[in-house]
């Protein structure tokens, strides 16, 4: 048998898992430390020496400061299809970026070898944007001391596939017994395991382990004909243990009570009236149509509508809204930002005053303002560019019945899905998936194929009403997307009312 090195592991693995299927249940990963301190050194001989080498190649021609980004990252998937296991498959990310920053300027590099020539190599690149004098690195490194707000009792490479596949089997027998409308059930288990390391050349040094897992139902149903379908998932941060019979009962529920309103639903008529988001995953909105505006590279660069709002009115004083990294188990929760700033909790409007962006290392300084700790890249093989992490409204004085007992003629917003923004103006376009009617100050009839649209900075200048019920999305599936990259996020909303937004329906 090939004795393998686990460098030549990893991109065998890697390999396999492109070509269609491996799952990384044993060999050397099972047996890798929990512990995320000295991780990178223990593995693969990343010492405070060789960084510092690293670092000073970074910095050979001058720029401001210089950055490493350590990453090793294991992902897997199993996928059940009307009984029968369909897809289950891994992949394997490791690698290094390297970054020096000159002003507002970055050079990068990065190599999935981590050899010293590789990482020479790859700083030299990052060393281009520069052309001054060098500058030298930190002489010692000082670990930052981060929160633990997503412990694991078990790595997730230590949990083999035969502990999955009866989640994921639990699934689709749970949502077929369920209703008997039921004709086809699609269960997904997936998670993440990735190990960062972040060494910077003004002294930081910060290493985290960042889970992140899901379990999703896709569910469809027939009736008289007629088919629709509907999921619904759980998740975020969070261990293996939180998967139990109770959430997957829950879980089930939830799919199969989706798609069987659908058959019940119709369509609301199209022109201005008031929305009600309902609490939890609706943050979405938020997150797009909102959130987006006021990252500070969108406003630094005066594409967004804030770029001038800056503490100046943006809503009623009753709207306070948070992007927050330090959440327990949330998908968007970090305990350190990908370019080593603790994570933390930003006040971006505060009873209805623009009071903040997010913002990473480069916009924080062309600011004069600390970084925000929203400093996040998808992979090693991206920069950092500033992004949200989980972003909500806080609660407000009303109770949710006393919004909707407001609204005599309108739609009541459960979901949304497929949303369209543009982020510099702040318009949006996004589809109902579950909702219904508000008439004379009552939910009444669901509704379905119906788009709501709208532009973010007005709807948040027309939420007349905020209730006490804040909500976050429980789900761990949501990324967002933005400049190529993918990060997780996360979302909540209270029930709010949106004085008028376009409803794209039947025409009156």
């Amino acid at each position: 048998m090939e004795q393998l090195s686990r460098r030549s592991f990893l991109k065998k693995s890697a390999a396999g898992a492109a070509a269609g299927g491996l799952l990384l249940d044993g060999l050397w990963l099972k047996a890798s430390r929990a512990a995320g301190k000295d991780y990178f050194a223990a593995e693969f001989g990343i010492d405070d020496a060789l960084c510092r080498r690293i670092l000073a190649q970074a910095l050979a021609k001058g720029g401001d400061w210089a950055d490493l980004f350590f990453e090793h990252t294991i992902n897997n998937y199993v996928v059940l299809e009307d009984g029968k296991v369909n897809q289950a498959y891994s992949s394997v990310v490791l690698g290094v970026g390297i970054r020096t920053v000159k002003g507002d300027q970055v050079g990068y590099g990065f190599t999935q070898e981590l050899d010293e020539k590789s990482m020479l190599a790859a700083a030299a690149t990052a060393a281009t944007i520069a052309d001054a004098g060098s500058r030298k690195p930190a002489a010692k490194f000082s670990r930052l001391q981060t929160a633990g707000r997503y412990p694991l009792a078990r790595l997730y490479s230590q949990v083999p596939l035969a502990e999955k596949l009866p989640i994921v089997q639990s699934v689709n027998d749970k949502c077929f017994s369920a209703s008997p409308l039921v004709v086809k059930v699609n269960a997904t288990l997936a998670d993440e395991q990735k190990r960062i390391l972040i060494v910077t050349s003004d002294g930081v040094k910060a290493e985290d382990l960042q889970p992140k897992s899901y379990l999703y139902a896709s569910v469809t149903a027939e009736k008289d004909g007629k088919r629709e379908r509907a999921g619904y998932n759980f998740g975020g941060r969070r261990d293996f243990s939180f998967y139990t019979p109770a959430l997957i009962d829950e879980l089930c529920q939830e799919a199969v009570s989706r798609v069987s309103v659908l058959f019940e639903a119709v369509q609301p008529p199209a022109g201005e009236m008031p929305v009600v988001l309902g609490p939890g995953v609706t943050g979405i909105l938020l997150h797009e149509a909102i959130g987006h505006g006021m990252e500070a590279d969108f406003n630094r660069k005066k594409t967004s509508t804030y770029s001038e709002m800056l503490n100046k009115k943006v809503a009623e004083p009753f709207v306070t809204i948070i992007d927050d990294g330090t959440n327990d188990y949330l998908p968007g929760s970090i305990n350190v930002d990908d370019e080593g700033t603790p994570g933390q909790k930003t006040v971006l409007v505060d009873k209805g005053i623009l009071t903040s962006y997010m913002h990473d290392k480069i916009s924080a300084k062309h600011y004069q303002v600390a970084p925000t700790g929203n400093g996040r890249r998808q992979s090693y093989e991206h920069y950092v560019i500033p992004r949200m992490r989980n972003t909500y409204m806080l609660a407000g004085p009303a109770t949710p019945e006393e919004v909707i007992k407001s609204v005599a003629k309108g739609i009541y917003v459960k979901d949304v899905s497929n949303g369209q923004v543009k982020i510099g103006e702040g318009d949006f376009a996004f589809y109902v998936s579950q909702g219904r009617l508000i008439e004379n100050g009552k939910l009444t009839a669901p509704i379905k194929d119906v788009n709501i649209m709208g532009n973010g900075p007005k709807m948040l200048a027309n939420v007349t009403m905020v209730a006490d019920d804040l909500e976050m999305s429980r789900g761990g599936s949501g990324y967002c997307g933005k400049d190529g990259q993918m990060v997780p996020v996360g979302f909540g909303l209270p029930t709010a009312l949106v004085r008028s937004m376009t409803i794209g329906g039947l025409k009156a």
